[in-house]
């Protein structure tokens, strides 16, 4: 697992940046992600919808395999699964190509099930905590984890307001994990998804995020990817 975790880029970190290829250029959308991984990020977050679990419709497999395909093995893919058939569909995505899956409480009906499976399949494996989900749902798999994502924004929609009340959900979760690793167990990430901006990363970071999903904050029509990034490692260093 700790090869696994070196191929994640976890260890070493101080904080990861996962581009939501969302609000990228979806007519181009193979060249958009190139220009990020162009700028040194190694992650891209797939936003997954079904239009059950959530209201809205993305893309699936295939487009994951064609995405793949055009470049190459390396960048991490994280996908987020919001969809309500992850148990029954889950291997499709690891072999589209995806690196690590994370899938919601709510649309399992076996959680630890479904994460062992997922890791037998040769992923790694992440929960997601909606605003309105409690910290003990990831608390009762944390050993069976490598990430838990925090959305500080109800999923399905891009352009929603972040939801500071997040706090308390992170701190417990980093206090959790910090005991976990101290008894020997697993370290996990705290990944958040939701307006997550240059003036708010470095105050996640505090909080004990590691992992920040950014979508228009790093692909607009003000500045490139690169021009973003840099605006967003200074607030970290600031």
């Amino acid at each position: 697992m700790l090869m696994v975790m070196r191929r994640l880029g976890w260890l070493g970190r101080v904080m990861i940046i996962a581009p939501s290829v969302l609000t990228a250029n979806l007519a181009d959308l193979a060249q958009s992600c190139q220009k990020a991984v162009d700028s040194g990020l190694d992650w891209l977050h797939l936003d997954v919808m079904d239009g059950n679990f959530v209201p809205n419709l993305t893309f699936g497999p295939p487009v994951i395999r064609s995405l793949r395909k055009a470049l190459g093995p390396e960048p991490v893919f994280d996908a987020h699964l919001m969809i309500s058939n992850a148990e029954t569909c889950f291997q499709d995505y690891i072999d589209a190509g995806c690196n690590h899956l994370s899938v919601h409480v709510e649309a399992a009906t076996h959680l630890h099930r479904l994460v062992t499976a997922i890791r037998a399949a040769g992923a790694s494996v992440g929960v997601v905590l909606n605003p309105g989900t409690p910290v003990d749902a990831a608390l009762e798999v944390l050993s069976e984890l490598d990430l838990v994502l925090v959305m500080s924004v109800n999923p399905g929609f891009g352009g929603q307001s972040f939801i500071p009340t997040v706090e308390q959900k992170i701190r417990r979760l980093k206090t959790a994990i910090d005991a976990q690793v101290a008894a020997g167990g697993r370290p996990v990430q705290i990944q958040i998804d939701g307006g997550v901006k240059s003036h708010n990363i470095a105050m996640l970071r505090d909080w004990g995020v590691s992992n920040c999903v950014v979508g228009s904050g790093l692909f607009n029509e003000k500045a490139s990817v690169q021009e973003n990034l840099e605006i967003i490692k200074a607030a970290l260093e600031a």
